[in-house]
């Protein structure tokens, strides 16, 4: 099998690939693409949300093909009060992504195509098959590495259909008026339609252990307590989302290929305390546009300057991580983000964009804390968390 020479190959079909490949195409010459997924749907079954402000000026025209739903603002609900926040809010599904990039003439996408191995000049199929370009992109999702110690974001998600229209005006970020199961717990719902619903239950766990049956349950029984008499599951998504306690970027990025540029969650751009990865995948795309044309090499020795600095300022969202998930005990941690959510707007979407000033930071700091002060000082820095290393 031989196909013929594209300017660039992305090697997996996920939100980072898709963004970047959104990118260049509205340059005025956007080159040919290739992007390889191995299974055979492209960018799976997943909803990608983001905050408005989380986004550069300009990104959200770019941007804004891939989108399905946009709402205004949106609320949190804690057992002491409820709050309605004026950031906009937005979100992609798996299904507008592949419609947007369906509608790309100069992207072509490959399912059912994995990759045995790639290189700064090309990959190799693992039918054997071999295709070049001049630029390479791993975008092929995230994987463990002994530099990153974790907690861990665990979600399923149902979209319903319900009997009556369901009320809901804008998304519900955070519903932590929930029994706190296994760490904290909260459910995330989106208004999709005035009878469609997302609803995802979510647990910031200290283990990656999902049982789906129990949490689809739960989510039954959530819409019944909110008086959503749900008719049909239209569809189901689940995941599972590293939060980052602490991160040895520079060993991190030691142990990977200095020739080919590794993006996404891959590349540890996620915002540490959320999750959230889209903002970060934006960042990327407008600097694989900014270089334009660009191989390989020069694309990885970018990308990873960019990583190591984004990981270097993240160093705050991981101490406050550390305060959650080794400061807090599971069934405290509610009231860590009950009180984050009385602080100033302005100050929350800075902390979801990942912008957050040092007064924010002290800001949020001050005061009683929600944690034991004894536990806190046992994981104030990253190597108090960090496994330790045997020495010869």
């Amino acid at each position: 099998m031989s196909f013929q020479k594209p300017a660039l190959i992305l090697v997996g079909a996920g939100l980072a690939a898709a963004l970047i490949a959104q990118r260049l195409s509205v340059l005025p010459n956007p080159p040919d693409i290739v992007l390889l997924e191995s299974g055979k749907v492209p960018f799976g079954e997943h909803t990608w949300s983001f905050h408005l402000p989380d986004l550069a000026e300009g990104d959200v025209g770019w941007l804004e093909p891939l989108v399905a739903h946009r709402w205004e603002g949106q609320q949190v609900r804690f057992a002491k009060f409820d709050r309605r926040l004026g950031s906009a809010y937005a979100s992609l599904t798996s299904a507008s992504v592949l419609a947007a990039m369906a509608k790309l003439p100069n992207v072509t996408i490959r399912a059912a195509q994995a990759v045995a191995t790639l290189n700064s000049v090309g990959v190799v199929l693992t039918d054997g098959s071999r295709l070049s370009s001049d630029c390479v992109i791993d975008a092929r999702g995230f994987r463990p590495h002994p530099s990153l110690v974790l907690g861990h974001q665990k979600f399923v998600g149902l979209e319903v259909e319900t009997t009556l229209p369901h009320q809901l005006d804008l998304p519900i970020i955070m519903d932590a008026r929930v029994d706190q199961l296994d760490g904290y717990r909260f459910v995330y719902v989106l208004p999709l339609s005035p009878t469609r619903l997302l609803i995802e239950d979510t647990r910031y766990a200290d283990g990656d252990d999902l049982d789906e049956e129990t949490v689809r349950r739960d989510i039954s029984s959530y819409a019944s307590a909110q008086g959503w008499a749900v008719t049909q599951v239209v569809r189901s998504e689940k995941g599972i989302l590293p939060i980052a306690l602490a991160f040895d970027a520079a060993t991190f990025w030691s142990d990977q290929d200095a020739d080919v540029a590794q993006v996404g969650m891959r590349a540890g751009l996620f915002h540490p305390t959320t999750g959230y990865s889209l903002p970060d995948a934006a960042r990327v795309a407008n600097i694989v546009a900014a270089h334009w044309p660009i191989g390989s090499r020069d694309l990885a020795r970018l990308v990873r300057d960019h990583a190591v600095t984004r990981a270097r300022d993240q160093s705050f969202y991981r101490l406050l991580n550390r305060m959650l998930f080794r400061a807090a005990r599971p069934d405290e941690r509610a009231r860590v983000l009950q009180r984050f959510y009385t602080l100033p707007e302005p100050l929350i979407e800075r902390f979801y964009a990942g912008r957050t000033t040092l007064g924010d930071a002290a800001r949020i700091l001050v005061g009683k804390p929600p944690v034991s002060v004894t536990r806190a000082l046992g994981c104030i820095f990253e190597a108090q968390v960090r496994p330790h290393q045997e020495t010869t």
